[in-house]
């Protein structure tokens, strides 16, 4: 069993006369990546400020790392790092000056570190420019680099990769993968629903301060019905043929298509494929299509991706 690293029981917090969190539950493995979803205003930043000891609960006991974010904040503060949505760097400092900064801020730290993470981020080269000249995706990787100084074992990322090409997205993830192989928990909020799929060991999803689901990335997508089997078969004639021996088809003559619906299991899909062969039909491609999180977050929020990063 692994250890607990982050532990919230009934998290409650109102701003005046409105109720942020409503008896949030969290439950994190050390070790693994943890992933906040939700709408703009669902409370995933009241919730990330409540961890990082930067705001007080109403209600509710929350450890992170074992400690109580309210009676021993200091030491809290100690055993995380936090990464926010935008760089945190100095631009008129280099690189190098920036790591040595936090260096000095983190009181019994080797200066070596400075070297090792330099390399680790693959900024070495670049280690004695003004940050100021970075890349979008240097200076994230600059900001993560800075966080690492301390080498806390629970690190907070919001929306890490928001505005990185595709390359330097694909770099983030797998230093974040690298974090975790070496112990690291990690609390990621993130717009990018693929990112919390590819990444994440569990994924809850906030919606107007309440917890409306959680579970892995797999779990949340079978939860959702609409998996189905798409056949593209060479003429209409055969479209026609194929569309009259299922009831809830669903045809498309201009792309030549079916879309016939199914639990994605084996012996559904032996039972499809036999029907077409009984009536000597052959498909031309044919693909099994299931869920994923865009439509998860859909079900259960009402809202779209495109308002899911707050």
């Amino acid at each position: 069993m692994r250890e607990t690293a982050i532990a919230v029981s009934g998290l409650r917090k109102a701003f005046k006369d409105k109720i942020v969190l409503d008896g949030i539950d969290l439950d994190v493995p050390a070790g693994t990546v943890f992933s906040l979803l939700g709408p703009n205003g669902a409370g995933k930043t009241t919730t990330v400020n409540v961890l990082t000891t930067l705001l007080g609960a109403d209600a509710g006991t929350v450890k992170v790392a074992g400690y109580d974010v309210a009676t021993d904040a200091k030491a809290v503060r100690k055993a995380i790092g936090v990464t926010g949505q935008f760089a945190a760097v100095d631009e008129l400092l280099t690189g190098q000056e920036n790591l040595e900064l936090m260096v000095d801020l983190s009181p019994g730290t080797d200066r070596k570190v400075v070297a090792e993470l330099l390399k680790r981020f693959d900024l070495t080269d670049s280690a004695q420019k003004p940050a100021a000249t970075y890349s979008g995706g240097m200076r994230r990787k600059l900001d993560l680099a800075m966080t690492l100084v301390g080498s806390p074992r629970i690190i907070f990322l919001d929306e890490p990769t928001t505005g990185l090409d595709p390359r330097s997205r694909r770099t983030m993830w797998t230093i974040i993968r690298e974090l975790v192989a070496d112990g690291v928990t990690i609390f990621l909020t993130t717009q990018y629903l693929d990112e919390a799929d590819q990444l994440a060991d569990q994924v809850a999803v906030l919606d107007q301060g309440k917890l409306v689901a959680q579970g892995t990335p797999d779990e949340l997508k079978r939860q959702i019905p609409g998996t189905h089997v798409r056949l593209r078969f060479a003429d209409v004639e055969q479209l026609a043929a194929a569309a009259q021996l299922f009831a809830d088809a669903t045809r498309d003559d201009e792309s030549l298509t079916l879309r016939v619906p199914s639990d994605a299991g084996t012996s559904s899909l032996r039972d499809l494929l036999n029907r077409l062969d009984e009536y000597a039909l052959s498909a031309e491609e044919f693909s099994v299509h299931t869920p994923d999180l865009d439509d998860v977050f859909l079900a259960l929020t009402g809202h779209s991706t495109e308002v899911s990063a707050s």
